[in-house]
């Protein structure tokens, strides 16, 4: 840092001069003990923000002038609203000096939009959200029963909310039930139950409907249908669901995602009940009105048929119904009997006919000829055969001698030889190898010659 630098002035006068970081804390002390700078209520326009991970770093600015701003993450995210550039905003906070940059800024403990609730900007930044997610689609709203036997109410039990749901639903439809399922509807925690209710009814399968709501409000007392979780649990949910949140004037998120708005509590369990029971009624007094019209306009129809039936002539003079049937079961009955009689005719002809033709013939004397034929083919058969074997005979011998012909041992016993050369009979000079010995077999034994020389005779 280093001492004060004390130097001789021109008229022998005495001067200090005070080193950067001596006139900077000097002006720190200043800041820090001076009770208006302790706690500063500022207005300004954000200006240079970007959103960063932890804490959030910008200006606030007017028409004259530009201070720096901090707000440390965890103030930030007790906001309730993101901050936006342009955005016009009132701050509390202290005013520090930053030694290493000689600049001062404002570290700011709470903030709110200028002119506005924080809360009103919160509600506008998590509709924008939810409506680009989609959450608010009309194709991702189911349609609510005609007829249900169960209706949940998510609300706190000691409101005039569920008192209005019981005489509306006990005055269109008594027998239908309702259960409640008692929750907290505003304040800390609020939120959480609510969307505990909400799984707890879904997981109930009795319930045809759900009725979520509360009495009217503040956007304070409000606020918890606003809240991202209570949105989503109402989109996920199973069952539908009836939103009846504040009165006609006040809208919530809830009102946004949830299958059906009612303005009032009456409102919703008219929704819950689109049928009333006097409706039946009268419906099935029509339909009874109507099948009874129908059932008389058939019986009078079917008399109405019955008297002309019988005043037709069939029930006048009734033999004219059978007559005719009678006239040709009569003629079928004679064509029967005449076809009957001809084809007896037939049948007795071609009896006689076959009578005389057995008559005229000699069955014994057919058997003795045919017995006669059987014994000659037999002895024919037999002589046949033995010419046939005889013959066979014969030519087997035939082809016994000639084989035996061909037999060398037998032609080297009429005194010739036969000739081999490496295993193989000769059969002419041609074949002869002068290299390797022949085998000259004869009838009593073999000579090995070797081949001086070989002579071709032409003319043979």
């Amino acid at each position: 840092m280093g001492a004060p630098l004390t130097i001789l002035g021109r008229k022998g006068l005495m001067v200090s001069y005070l080193s950067v970081t001596h006139l900077t804390k000097y002006l720190k002390l200043k800041f820090d003990k001076d009770p208006y700078l302790e706690r500063v209520y500022l207005t300004g326009q954000v200006s240079n923000f970007r959103r960063r991970p932890n804490h959030q770093y910008f200006s606030l600015k007017d028409e004259g002038a530009v201070i720096q701003a901090t707000i440390w993450g965890g103030v930030y995210r007790k906001l309730g609203f993101d901050l936006e550039e342009g955005m016009k905003i009132n701050v509390i906070g202290r005013v520090q000096l930053y030694e290493p940059g000689g600049s001062y800024s404002i570290v700011i403990e709470k903030a709110e939009p200028d002119g506005i609730g924080a809360l009103a900007i919160q509600f506008e930044q998590l509709k924008k959200k939810l409506t680009e997610e989609g959450y608010f689609k009309p194709e991702h709203k189911q349609v609510l029963p005609q007829f249900v036997r169960k209706i949940g109410v998510i609300t706190s039990p000691s409101g005039a909310v569920i008192r209005d749901i019981i005489t509306t639903v006990s005055r269109r439809f008594q027998g239908v039930e309702i259960i409640l399922f008692p929750t907290k509807v505003q304040g800390e925690g609020a939120s959480s139950e609510i969307v505990a209710s909400i799984q707890k009814a879904n997981e109930q399968a009795a319930l045809d409907i759900l009725i979520v709501g509360r009495g009217g409000g503040s956007i304070e007392d409000l606020w918890a249908f606003n809240e991202e979780s209570v949105v989503r649990a109402i989109f996920e949910s199973r069952l539908p669901i009836i939103s009846s949140v504040g009165h006609e004037t006040d809208t919530t998120l809830a009102d946004f995602v949830a299958d059906r708005r009612a303005a009032t509590p009456t409102a919703a369990a008219e929704l819950a009940t689109p049928v009333t029971k006097a409706d039946v009624i009268n419906h099935l007094n029509k339909q009874e009105n109507r099948a009874y019209t129908a059932v008389l306009n058939h019986i009078r129809f079917k008399q109405e048929r019955l008297r002309k039936v019988t005043e037709s002539v069939i029930f006048r003079q009734p033999e004219r119904l059978y007559d005719a049937h009678l006239q040709k079961g009569d003629q079928l009955l004679a064509r029967l009997q005449q076809s009957m009689r001809q084809l007896y005719r037939q049948c007795q002809h071609r009896f006689n006919l076959a009578q005389q033709s057995l008559m005229g013939q000699d069955f014994l004397g057919s058997v003795s000829s045919y017995q006669h034929r059987v014994l000659q083919d037999k002895r024919l058969l037999k002589s046949h055969m033995a010419n046939l074997y005889d013959a066979k005979m014969l030519k087997a011998e035939k082809l016994s001698e000639a084989l035996m012909l061909l037999d060398t041992s037998r032609i080297i016993a009429r005194g010739y030889a036969m000739v081999q050369q490496s295993g193989h009979v000769l059969e002419s000079v041609t074949q002869v190898d002068q290299k390797h010995p022949l085998t000259i077999q004869m009838r009593d034994g073999q000579l090995i010659t070797e081949v001086k020389d070989v002579k071709q005779e032409e003319n043979i």
